[in-house]
């Protein structure tokens, strides 16, 4: 029996590079990886030229809201992708780590977060590859 990997997305708020790229793991991986997002400091709501950048591409992201990270959130994890959180990001064992340094998109319009968004795709896209087998 397998176990479907589980991968946290955490920036700051929780409104942009974090919500796109659960977006794109969600879109692209279907129900093969777990996808959960937070935020060392969750805004108010999620970031509309994010939003907007995502649905260009047939993705909405309209639905998600901002959320806070918590320790069991880590914890039942498999992979955590920090994207500028700081150190406000508990680790703990036996939990892998990557950090992501991209461009935050906050207060940029929607020119600005598309290649922002193009390079969250290839970085998704690389992690889907390591993480689901190729079945024959």
């Amino acid at each position: 029996m397998s176990t479907t990997p589980s991968v946290l997305f955490v920036c700051v708020h929780n409104a942009g590079r974090s919500q796109m790229a659960a977006g794109f793991l969600h879109h692209l991986a279907g129900d093969q990886i777990e996808v959960r997002s937070a935020g060392s400091a969750p805004a108010e709501s999620i970031n509309s030229a994010a939003v907007e950048a995502m649905a260009e591409i047939g993705i909405d992201i309209s639905d998600q809201s901002p959320k806070i990270l918590t320790p069991d959130t880590v914890q039942a994890s498999d992979v955590v992708i920090t994207m500028g959180c700081g150190d406000a990001c508990p680790v703990f064992p036996g939990v892998s780590y990557r950090d992501w340094a991209l461009e935050d998109p906050a207060g940029k319009g929607v020119d600005a977060v598309r290649p922002i968004r193009d390079e969250i795709k290839g970085r998704v896209e690389a992690l889907i590859a390591e993480l689901v087998p190729v079945t024959a």
